[in-house]
């Protein structure tokens, strides 16, 4: 049952917001509650019940483009990079002189992609080939909704080509600093600190800015906020990151291996870099990304100088703006780890925050959730570039679709009370299927070929109770009552490979014929409309709902581990063949309850088919049982 939110204007509202609810707030006010540092404008942003409301026009909006001088000179050519923004905002800003903050969506997809092919994956086979990498689908990036629902409100409406891409100089470069630096110049100049100029090659600034900026995003495009955010540039009050990289080397590696992102494989930040790459010129950033091949090391898979200048979470502690970061459960292609770690280090640096966990892939809210997205999007944007105490910061911190259509809050995440308790994985009566109990029973080692590219996970999780060649199965006896994953599940194995493969792969698997989400969505056929339209542009959407299928099992999460890679994931070790080692690995996060009833199972095996590499098949791994463990963070319901 979803608890009720307490709404602005309910009875717990000061008297300063009170009396603000029914007048109006001046645009350029810094807050409601302190009296403007400059005479009031004409005209002012109508406030109501602690909202703004929409009372400009979308048909009479004007329109600019301004390319603005970054930091960086990505393309090495002695010349500052320029980043190519354009801008949508009541006329208002204009002839009445109203300013307004500004909500901005930056990408490296504007323009489009280009069709470039992946690196093989298939080690030593002479017919490996590059996939060729399918266009993705720009339209689904993210909706575009924001110039008819927040202009009308009192917003600024931007987008940005990212360094490289478009109207954009400089060469993409897969997230570095570099490309942060592009992102961040934007919010300099909306800030008065960055260069700009017209089309014609005027200068201009902007003066209709207030200088609060808002970014909002899904994958790229909302890695795009964090990467601004993690500069803690002064002006950007506010972003809602969705589906988004918080570390490059958490999007292409894991412990040490190689990695695809789900339905990419071969995918590499080179090639990420090429698909995106649709400035002018696009030969000048030809040796910039050789250079990123070169760097990029896919063959130990190792963490370095590349991946660091790609990571954000250490950067937490710089953060200025509030942060919502939303993600999918069922999200596989940017893994839910990138979202949690950094929710975690923002918890750490003391950043206001918010999440939301939902049901669906790669994908946001907004098409099945949609009042409830605009309720808080727009209630989180007020809040902190138009300053209106609004009371979104009190609500419960933590939204988490529990099934389709079924959402609960909480004050955190994990929950509070969720705490790590080991299952031992023993060996069954025959030996395989083992045991997953909680109680250790130490045996001879258990043993299984790695199968190489002839045979998927998924192959390998079917007929769980019978002995497989290729993998080990552990499982639970029937559960008396469900439990609760919620967190990161982690594996402590003692094993040995001998072989070619350094990969350790586990799954977490519920067992249980049942109707689960799939994650993918589908159009209800319902119109519904949430802003002003213009021709070509009726501000309506149709409603999705989430995909569901009955199926005897379900994957809950995964995890993988170079285990060259078992002390850091920074440094190969080499192994000696057949000898034991103890491996610690994480699989990604999840919240999960498997029902009552249901079996959980642990299956572990080496290479995974659609996200590792595939070494020829015959690897030998050995796993002690008994010694070795899952390591389960339960929520406080959920207890043996």
């Amino acid at each position: 049952m979803r608890r009720r939110f307490l709404r602005s204007g309910a009875g717990m509202i000061t008297l300063t917001a009170a009396l603000l609810a029914t007048t109006a707030l001046p645009a350029g006010a810094a807050a409601p509650t302190r009296p403007a540092r400059s005479p009031e404008p004409a005209l002012k942003v109508t406030v109501k019940d602690g909202r703004t409301q929409p009372i400009f026009s979308r048909a009479d909006a004007v329109t600019q483009t301004v390319s603005i001088e970054t930091t960086a000179d990505s393309d090495h050519d002695g010349v500052r990079d320029r980043v190519e923004m354009r801008i949508m905002r009541p006329k208002e800003t204009d002839t009445a002189g109203l300013k307004v903050p500004t909500i901005l969506e930056a990408s490296p997809y504007w323009a489009g992609t280009l069709n470039i092919p992946n690196h093989p994956v298939d080690i030593d086979d002479p017919q490996a080939r590059a996939l060729a990498n399918g266009k993705r689908n720009v339209a689904d990036v993210f909706p575009g909704y924001y110039d008819n629902y927040f202009l009308p409100r009192g917003y600024a409406i931007a987008n940005l080509d990212s360094i490289g891409t478009g109207g954009s100089t400089g060469c993409p470069t897969a997230g570095d600093r570099d490309e942060q630096a592009g992102a961040k110049a934007a919010v300099d100049w909306l800030n008065g600190r960055a260069k700009g100029w017209a089309p014609d090659g005027t200068p201009v600034q902007a003066g209709w800015s207030t200088g609060n900026v808002g970014m909002i995003g899904q994958s790229y495009n909302g890695t795009l906020p964090n990467m601004a955010a993690a500069t803690g540039v002064r002006g950007l009050k506010a972003i809602v990151p969705i589906a988004a990289i918080s570390s490059w080397y958490d999007y292409y590696r894991a412990n040490g291996g190689v990695l695809a992102p789900g339905g990419y494989q071969g995918e590499d930040l080179d090639v990420m870099a090429k698909i995106v790459l649709t400035r002018k010129n696009p030969e000048v950033c030809g040796k910039v990304i050789d250079d990123i091949a070169a760097r990029q090391d896919r063959e130990t898979g190792d963490y370095s100088d590349v991946w660091e200048q790609r990571d954000y979470v250490d950067q937490a502690r710089k953060v200025r703006a509030a942060v919502m970061v939303v993600h999918g459960l069922n999200d596989w292609n940017v893994k839910v780890k990138n979202s949690v770690q950094w929710w975690n280090a923002l918890k750490e640096a003391g950043v206001p925050r918010k999440l939301w966990l939902h049901q669906a892939n790669h994908a946001t809210p907004f098409r099945w959730r949609l009042e409830e997205w605009l309720r808080q999007t727009h209630a989180w944007f007020d809040r902190y570039l138009y300053d209106l105490r609004n009371g979104i910061e009190n609500e419960p911190r933590v939204d988490i679709e529990r099934a389709p259509g079924q959402w609960e809050t909480a004050k955190d995440w994990p929950v509070p009370g969720t705490r790590t308790v080991p299952f031992s994985l023993n060996a069954g009566e025959s030996g395989q299927p083992g045991i997953l109990g909680g109680r250790p029973r130490h045996g001879d080692a258990q043993r299984f070929v790695d199968a190489g590219k002839t045979r998927t996970a998924e192959q390998l999780l079917v007929n769980e109770d019978k002995a497989d060649p290729n993998r080990l199965a552990y499982l639970t006896p029937a559960l008396e009552e469900p439990l609760r994953v919620n967190g990161i599940p982690r594996m402590s194995v003692k094993a040995s490979l001998d072989g070619r493969s350094p990969y350790l792969t586990a799954l977490l698997v519920d067992y249980g014929t049942d109707t689960r989400t799939t994650g993918a969505r589908r159009d209800t056929g319902e119109r519904v409309c949430y802003g002003q339209g213009v021709p070509g542009d009726d501000g309506c959407t149709t409603r999705q709902a989430l995909l569901t299928e009955t199926a005897p099992f379900k994957v809950i999460t995964r995890g993988w581990l170079d285990a060259r890679n078992r002390h850091s994931p920074s440094h190969t070790d080499p192994l000696e063949p057949g000898k034991a080692y103890k491996f610690r690995w994480d699989f990604e996060p999840t919240d999960y309850i498997v029902k009552a009833g249901h079996r959980l199972g642990v299956i572990v095996l080496s290479t995974d088919y659609d996200y590792t590499l595939r070494y020829p098949a015959g690897t030998k791994v050995a796993l002690t049982p008994g010694v070795s463990k899952l390591l389960l963070p339960l929520a406080r319901e959920s207890r043996r």
